[in-house]
């Protein structure tokens, strides 16, 4: 049976999607078909009005996203799912929670309508929503370890969560605006100054399970992610909590927004920072091989490199040599974390590693074969002089 690319770069069986992300992704869609079909009942004309004005920010901030996942992209049929997961399940359970925790409070007399919305909201709002975001975090931890390779993956993931979350919150958000006339204040709260909470909150959560997922058996894989997630509940907590101290406590939460903000960017340089350095340190042994010259490692380190190849390879081969280009690429950034995490996870199976490791090996040998078999001397890459010209045999 022929070996799938596809598969192998995306981490499951060749020939078919695993079958627990269909039955997830089917299920979060579901959820989803709920919540909108009660907004669009109880919303009327105004749903309309909510829906498309919840698209917008996910249409800005959606492609920045993915743009921080071009050095090792993750699978499409993950990030939807993830994206599928906070806007329905997430989303739907989140909203029966809350309601239900509010009655609880002004049906027992506990606090009035008002006091009860703000415990809810500064209290336990964020507790619920924080854990159900994550917990497709967590389930990823458990089942799908080997495609968080790093801090950047579990942002890329809490951010497509939180995206999703947040489109389904604003739309019922939107609604209510209308009903009062105050939509402009609302748009601009939800979608201007504050696009990114449910992001940067689940990022916290995010990067505290891809530490766990980097490290072998110990204290740290039992407790950063619950650290993460505890970050993760504080700032949603603070946020939510500063709206009773008016402009100066929004002002005041947003400052602390923006300070993690920069911290994750910070994190997610250095992440990348780090694959570059895997690059360099483990591809090398596959010189021998003739699948990597020190001119292509060159070209790997780099996104414009990267891209420049993908071109040149277009202009060889056509498509087919752009598409084999873009193969080799992730395969030999996931040939180096693979690398990586067989050196730091000893409970991992080591047959399986070596599986794999071939597979990517295979997918490299063939992206190259590719481009030689296209022009029996193909022209000097834009990277170096010898790119990928027949490899020489010792």
């Amino acid at each position: 049976m022929a070996i799938d690319p596809s598969a192998i770069l995306q981490g499951r069986a060749p020939g078919r999607a695993s079958i627990g992300v269909i039955l997830g992704i089917v299920f979060a869609s579901v959820c989803l078909l709920v919540i909108l079909t009660f907004d669009a009942v109880t919303g009327g004309a105004s749903f309309v009005v909510g829906l498309l004005l919840a698209v917008l920010p996910v249409a800005v901030w959606l492609p920045l996203v993915l743009a921080l996942d071009r050095l090792e992209p993750e699978p499409p049929n993950a990030l939807i799912f993830a994206f599928l997961w906070g806007a329905g399940v997430a989303a739907l359970f989140a909203s029966i929670l809350n309601t239900l925790g509010l009655s609880l409070l002004t049906e027992t007399e506990l606090t009035g309508e008002q006091e009860g919305w703000y415990v809810v909201a500064t209290f336990g709002a964020p507790v619920v929503e924080e854990v159900l975001k994550g917990a497709v975090l967590f389930s990823m931890l458990w089942w799908r370890r080997q495609e968080l390779n790093g801090p950047t993956d579990g942002v890329i993931y809490a951010a497509m969560v939180g995206l999703g979350f947040a489109a389904t919150e604003n739309i019922q958000y939107f609604i209510d605006a209308v009903e009062v006339d105050q939509l402009g204040y609302v748009f601009v709260l939800r979608a201007i100054v504050s696009p990114l909470l449910h992001p940067l909150c689940t990022a916290m959560t995010g990067i505290g399970v891809a530490m766990a997922a980097l490290s072998g058996p110990g204290r740290i894989r039992r407790t950063a992610p619950l650290y993460g997630l505890l970050g993760a509940i504080v700032l949603h907590s603070l946020w939510n909590g500063s709206t009773k101290f008016g402009l100066i406590g929004l002002a005041g939460a947003y400052l602390v927004g923006f300070a993690v903000l920069i911290g994750v960017i910070v994190v997610l340089a250095r992440d990348r920072r780090r694959i570059v350095q895997l690059i360099g340190h483990y591809l090398p042994l596959y010189g021998p091989v003739g699948i990597v010259t020190p001119d292509d490692l060159r070209m790997l380190s780099t996104l414009p490199g990267r891209r420049a190849a993908r071109q040149w390879a277009r202009s060889v081969g056509g498509k087919k040599s752009e598409r084999a280009m873009t193969d080799y690429q992730q395969a030999a950034t996931e040939l180096a974390l693979l690398h990586q995490r067989a050196g730091a996870q000893r409970d991992l199976d080591p047959h399986g590693l070596e599986q794999q490791r071939q597979y990517l090996v295979w997918v490299m040998q063939q992206a190259r074969a590719t481009f030689v078999a296209r022009q029996p001397h193909p022209p000097a890459s834009p990277w170096g002089a010898t790119g990928f010209a027949p490899p020489t045999r010792p």
